[in-house]
C-alpha cells in the first residue's frame, strides 16, 4: 500500500510541476530567454529526476551488482582493449533526460546491456560539448559508455572558433582544417572533460567516412588522406593532454568498401565498428538483408585488423519480412560464428529520420515474438 501511495505521490508531483511548465510557457510566450528560459529547463530537470528518483535508483544497486565483472573494464581501458566477453549494448533515442528507455528495453530480453551508446556532435552550442552528464548516468548505472562522435562543423561559431570559413564553405576539405587546428580549442575542453570522468569511454570518431552520400566528412568533401591526417591530429591531441582513458573506434560503412584507404593504422585505433541494419523494403535502394548478407562477407576482412569488432547498430526494420525470424537467424551461434565481434549494440529509434524522407521505428520492446526470439538466442549461446 505504501508503494502505492509513493508512488501515486510522484505522479501528482510530476503532473503539479507539468501544468506549472506549461502555465510559465503560455505566460512568457515568446519572450522566454535568458534568466526565464534556464528556469524552465530546471523545471524539466525536476521532473526528469523524480522520474529518476523512482524508477532508476531503485535499481542502479541490482543492476550494478550485476555488472559487477565488468568493473575491471570499466576502471582500466587495457583491459577493455581485448575483453574476453561478448559485451551486448543499446542505443535509445527516448533515453534523453533518463535511462529508463535503456532499462525497459533490457528488461523486456532479460538481459543487462555492459555497453549503453549515445550520439554527440560538434558544435558551439550546450549540447554539443562533452555530455558529461550522460556519461555519469551510463557510468552509475554500472556501464560503460559508447560514443559516437560527429563531427559537424556548421555548427560553430565564429564566437567560439575565430577564422571559421562560411558555413556554406565549410565542408568542403573540412577535416583539412581539423588537422590544422582550427577546432583544438574545442576539441581540447572535450579531452580533458572526458579526461575527468576517469573511466573507460569509447568513442567511434566520424563514423562511415566511405560513404560518399550521407556526412559531410565522407569523400565527396574530403580525400581519404585527409580522413587519416584528422583523426591522428585528434587522437595525438587527446594523448598531448594524457587522456589515457578514451579508446578508439574506428567504423567504415560496409557497402562502400576501400576500407584500407580510410584506416589511419593499428597505433591509432582500438575497435573496429561497424553498423548492420536490415532496411527491409522500407526505399527503393533497400531490400530485405539477412544479416549474414549484410555482414559475413566482411567478416573475415574486418577480423584482419586482428582488433575487437563492434557492430555499434545491430537492428531490423519489420518491413518486407519476418522480423523475428531475423533476429533469430542472426543470432544464432553468434559467438561461434564470429569470435572477433566483441560488442553488439542494439539501435533502438522509434524515430529515425536519418536516412530516409520517412520516419523509421526500429523498436522491439513491445513486440513478444522478437524479443523472445532474441532471449532464446541467447539461453543458446556458450556461457563465458
Amino acid at each position: 500500500m505504501k508503494k502505492i501511495i509513493y508512488r501515486f505521490a510522484i505522479v501528482i508531483t510530476a503532473l503539479a510541476v507539468g501544468i506549472l511548465l506549461v502555465a510559465s510557457l503560455s505566460y512568457v510566450g515568446n519572450e522566454s530567454s535568458g534568466p526565464v528560459e534556464d528556469f524552465l529547463s530546471k523545471v524539466k530537470n525536476v521532473v526528469a529526476n523524480l522520474e529518476e528518483d523512482y524508477i532508476l535508483k531503485k535499481r542502479v544497486t541490482s543492476r550494478s551488482g550485476e555488472l559487477l565483472w565488468l568493473k575491471p573494464l570499466q576502471e582500466n581501458p587495457e583491459k577493455m582493449k581485448n575483453p574476453e566477453k561478448l559485451l551486448l549494448g543499446a542505443f535509445d533515442n527516448q533515453a534523453i533526460t533518463t535511462l529508463q528507455p535503456i532499462i525497459i528495453f533490457e528488461d523486456s530480453l532479460d538481459t543487462v546491456f555492459p555497453l549503453i551508446h549515445i550520439y554527440s556532435a560538434w558544435g558551439s552550442k550546450r549540447e554539443q560539448q562533452f555530455p558529461k552528464d550522460e556519461v555519469e548516468s551510463i557510468v552509475t548505472l554500472g556501464s560503460i559508455p559508447v560514443i559516437t562522435w560527429e563531427p559537424w562543423l556548421n555548427d560553430f561559431t565564429s564566437e567560439e572558433i575565430p577564422g571559421l570559413p562560411d558555413i556554406e564553405e565549410r565542408d568542403k576539405n573540412g577535416l583539412r582544417s581539423i588537422t590544422s587546428g582550427l577546432y583544438d580549442s574545442y576539441l581540447k575542453e572535450w579531452a580533458l572533460d572526458a579526461k575527468a570522468e576517469e573511466v573507460t569511454i569509447l568513442v567511434r570518431l566520424g563514423h562511415e567516412m566511405n560513404d560518399p552520400y550521407r556526412y559531410p566528412w565522407g569523400p565527396q568533401n574530403n580525400e581519404p588522406q585527409d580522413f587519416i591526417e584528422a583523426w591522428k591530429h585528434v587522437v595525438e591531441l587527446f594523448r598531448q593532454e594524457q587522456v589515457d582513458n578514451v579508446l578508439w573506434v574506428w567504423a567504415p560503412h560496409l557497402a562502400y568498401g576501400k576500407f584500407r584507404d580510410f584506416y589511419p593504422g593499428d597505433e591509432y585505433v582500438d575497435w573496429i565498428a561497424t553498423g548492420t541494419l536490415n532496411y527491409g523494403t522500407v526505399a527503393p535502394w533497400s531490400q530485405w538483408w539477412t544479416f549474414d548478407e549484410i555482414f559475413a562477407k566482411y567478416y573475415e576482412e574486418l577480423a584482419t585488423y586482428q582488433k575487437p569488432i563492434m557492430l555499434a547498430e545491430f537492428g531490423s526494420l519489420a518491413v518486407g519480412g519476418d522480423r523475428a525470424k531475423w533476429y533469430a537467424e542472426a543470432l544464432f551461434d553468434f559467438p561461434t560464428k564470429y569470435p572477433a565481434v566483441k560488442a553488439l549494440i542494439f539501435f533502438h529509434n522509434r524515430k529515425d529520420a536519418t536516412t530516409t524522407f520517412q520516419t523509421l521505428n526500429w523498436y522491439i520492446k513491445d513486440e513478444p515474438a522478437v524479443t523472445k526470439a532474441i532471449k532464446d538466442s541467447f539461453l543458446k549461446w556458450p556461457v563465458n
